[in-house]
């Protein structure tokens, strides 16, 4: 529905005062883009006190602080808990401008104070060297939500809303933004809020009608569709719209009144009367235009409303006398003499709009979520862990074991953990959760649906991109989740990645903000087994990109089985102010290692398993692997090497912790070069099964003594729909392939391992064939196992080298 609202008497003397607050918002907003000095105008403007590079956004600044000055006044009049995000790309000068204004900037940093010379560094620091950025950046007091890229506002907002039932999170929609994937479909978000135990979203839509340089879409269909598209997304349109200020100061004052009396009626109604029907909620369509209160014309070009004013509307005020005088005549149209005292500070009535203490949207602790983490009750992950008589004495799927020990971890954090998917919580075995939980929904629910209700710790839907912004929200105000997902899709959320990581690279600079939870990926369905669904679910890629990152803040994490799944699982959610990205199969597989022994190989990242080595203390060869299905590849590979070439001396290695890899020079994580030559030899040949692309691993490792002689097989982009085993022949990782490699690695073999070699040639061959004629593989691949293929007393304890500390 779209309602009509009554704006109070224009004589309301709060408007006047909105407007004082929107006009020093502006002030401060247009100095942060221009000005090196004379902050106060206490004199005509000069060359010098301009910026030589002028580098911010205008455009959408005057709507965003329009917006903050209104929202103040809701939150001091009803005493509510609002944080803002800003959605439009760059309104980092509002944000920066009213967080000065409430005093929480110069509270967090001292050295821009609340005078006339903080007020210089203010602006002089607005993006300029060694300065801030010009999008509200984590350095922005009061922000969650960065807006360097489009389209995750009212993920984010919705992610920050859930378990936190007295908030209210004002979601600042960009019309530009409007335009983005992830943005519509996170409209939905709203079908998955449960207004007894989650707080509420305000999305306000600021229809300004321009992006860099062309209209909006949103802008430029008729407003009946418009309204008819957002009613669609379950909302009740509250319209303000308008270019005198005082006129929008009167509408906007009343629509959110209206929308926090619809908000606070289906709380009421949900939390005390038990009525969770369904309603709309509420959203406000704000429409503005564009750079509003700057330049109209520029050079007899109109600037105002227009695209033009999307970034610095006068570009030649340094060199351009005439520019100059329009931007002074600009910044005096504020009157600051009004706003600011002779001192500098904001004048005694203004300063009393402002909320106090965390009541202040620029120092509410729910967007500084490191303050509010509390660490999860984390049960000890043994009491899920599986026998394991023997390495490869039993047979488990790893996530579905995993999935009963999340039951304990979601009923001891019933308002502090959520699992986020795209529709794959069951699929990835995960389901045991239902146990004690549900999938939360507001929708209409049907007899013949499962575990779905309006309350419940597992969110799904099918956009991995507001899965994600559903988490990062969660995460950036104080809580812990995991999100879960088949390893080629999780692509869709690269750009994501990128952001949040670059959030906790920078925050971890600033002290005043705690870490927040790491966020924690669980990847399955993985390549070597979507055999099934073919070539277009086969990529294993998003570890190379997420190595890309800043070493400070990535892991990533391949558990060869069941139990090391535990135990990574268990450090990961621990952890802070990470990324982890954990790859792990669903399918059926072997256990190699008992719960103690799966903690300590864990603890060390990656060692020598004895038990699969032979020969001895020098090694011929090391087989390294890592990740589930190269780890059975290179056992099984160890078990021909057993029978065919007894004489041989081969060293098992297995990695869980990739960052080992790298040197302790450049990652937390890596090995000094001596303890890796220790472990890897320093001039024997490695033949190295990964999980993905092979490059990656001798990326890691080109600073390694031994380099040259690290033979890596991977993942080469070949797939289809075929059976397991074919998919690991097509790629070369098959343990056929392996023994080859050794053959042709290792200079003592030569020639009176051809034999060997030939039948590893024609043993391939046969089985490939097999694939073609029966559909399954051969008998001798497919029924395999450790325990059929190795002497009996070669059954030790598991047991590892590379002793270190600080992991997982």
């Amino acid at each position: 529905m779209t309602s009509t609202i009554e704006p109070p008497d224009p004589e309301d003397g709060r408007l006047r005062l909105l407007d004082a607050w929107w006009r020093a918002a502006n002030y401060l907003s247009v100095g942060q883009i221009y000005l090196l000095d004379d902050p106060l105008l206490r004199r005509p403007l000069e060359a010098a006190d301009i910026k030589p590079r002028l580098l911010g956004h205008w455009g959408t600044t005057p709507g965003l602080n329009l917006l903050w000055a209104h929202l103040n006044r809701l939150i001091t009049e009803r005493d509510v808990d609002a944080i803002f995000l800003a959605g439009p790309g760059h309104g980092g000068p509002a944000a920066v401008a009213n967080a000065w204004l409430e005093g929480t900037y110069s509270e967090v940093y001292p050295a821009v104070g609340d005078d006339e010379e903080g007020m210089q560094r203010l602006f002089r620091q607005f993006s300029f060297p060694g300065g801030i950025p010009s999008h509200v950046a984590p350095e922005t007091p009061g922000s969650i939500h960065e807006g360097g890229e489009l389209g995750y506002v009212l993920s984010h907002a919705y992610g920050a809303a859930m378990d936190n039932p007295d908030l209210l999170v004002a979601a600042v929609v960009g019309d530009g933004e409007f335009e983005t994937g992830p943005l519509a479909a996170s409209w939905h978000a709203n079908k998955f809020v449960d207004p007894v135990h989650d707080g509420a979203v305000l999305p306000i839509l600021h229809l300004n009608g321009y992006k860099i340089a062309n209209p909006t879409v949103p802008a430029r269909i008729e407003r009946d569709e418009l309204e008819s598209l957002l009613r669609g997304y379950g909302h009740e349109v509250l319209t303000v719209e308008g270019d005198d200020p005082m006129t929008v100061h009167a509408q906007l004052l009343a629509a959110l009144d209206t929308a926090h009396d619809r908000i606070t009626a289906i709380q009421t109604a949900a939390r005390q009367d038990g009525d969770t029907a369904r309603r709309p909620w509420p959203m406000i369509l704000l429409v503005t235009p564009k750079g509003w209160t700057g330049p109209h014309e520029v050079d007899g070009v109109l600037v105002e409303g227009t695209w033009r004013a999307h970034q610095v509307p006068l570009a030649g005020t340094r060199e351009n006398p005439e520019h100059r005088a329009q931007l002074e005549s600009w910044l005096r149209s504020y009157r600051p003499e009004e706003l600011f005292d002779a001192e500098g500070r904001l004048v005694p009535e203004l300063k009393d709009l402002a909320p106090r203490g965390k009541r202040r949207m620029s120092a509410n602790p729910h967007a500084n979520g490191g303050l509010l983490r509390r660490p999860l009750d984390l049960p000890d992950f043994r009491a899920a862990a599986v026998e394991v008589p023997t390495p490869g004495g039993s047979v488990h799927e790893a996530t579905r074991v995993l999935g009963q020990w999340l039951v304990d971890v979601v009923r001891r954090n019933p308002e502090t953990f959520r699992l986020f998917g795209p529709d794959e919580t069951a699929s990835n075995r995960l389901d045991a959760v239902y146990e004690v939980t549900d999938k939360v929904f507001a929708g209409t629910i049907l007899d013949s649906d499962e575990h779905l209700a309006s309350s419940g710790r597992v969110l799904e839907i099918l956009s991995e991109h507001t899965c994600q912004g559903w988490l990062e929200g969660y995460l950036l105000t104080g809580r812990h989740g995991l999100f879960s997902c088949y390893e080629a899709f999780i692509h869709l959320v690269d750009s994501m990645l990128n952001q949040h990581a670059k959030w906790l690279k920078t925050t971890r600079e600033l002290e005043w903000r705690p870490p927040i939870a790491s966020l924690n990926y669980l990847l399955t369905s993985h390549v070597w087994r979507q055999d099934h669904n073919g070539f277009s679910h086969q990529d294993p890629g998003f570890i190379d990109h997420v190595v890309n990152k800043k070493a400070e803040v990535v892991r990533v994490y391949l558990p060869p089985d069941t139990n090391t799944l535990l135990s990574t699982m268990r450090h990961c959610l621990a952890s802070v102010h990470y990324v982890n990205v954990v790859v792990a199969g669903k399918q059926p597989s072997y256990d190699w290692l008992t719960a103690d022994e799966a903690d300590l190989h864990c603890a060390r990242g990656l060692g020598i398993w004895d038990w699969a080595s032979s020969g001895g203390d020098e090694p011929d060869v090391v087989l390294a692997c890592a990740g589930d299905v190269p780890t059975l590849e290179t056992l099984a590979a160890v078990s021909l090497l057993r029978t065919h070439l007894p004489e041989l001396k081969v060293r098992v290695v297995n990695v869980v912790d990739l960052m080992r890899l790298q040197d302790d020079q450049e990652h937390p994580h890596g090995l000094p070069h001596r303890e890796f030559d220790t472990i890897f030899t320093s001039d024997k040949p490695v033949v190295f099964a990964y999980h993905g692309y092979p490059w990656l691993i001798h990326r890691l490792t080109y600073r390694r003594t031994n380099h040259s002689n690290i033979h890596v097989r991977g993942y080469k982009e070949e797939g289809t729909t075929t059976t397991p085993f074919d998919m690991v022949m097509m790629n070369d990782l098959d343990r056929y392939h392996l023994v080859m490699d050794v053959i042709d690695q290792v200079p003592s073999l030569g020639s009176r391992a051809a034999r060997v070699r030939q039948l590893m040639v024609d043993t391939r061959r046969r089985a490939r064939a097999w694939t073609r004629e029966h559909g399954d593989d051969i008998p001798e691949v497919r029924d395999w196992s450790w325990l059929d293929s190795v002497e009996p007393d070669s059954q030790a304890s598991p047991s590892s080298t590379a002793a270190l500390d600080d992991q997982p």
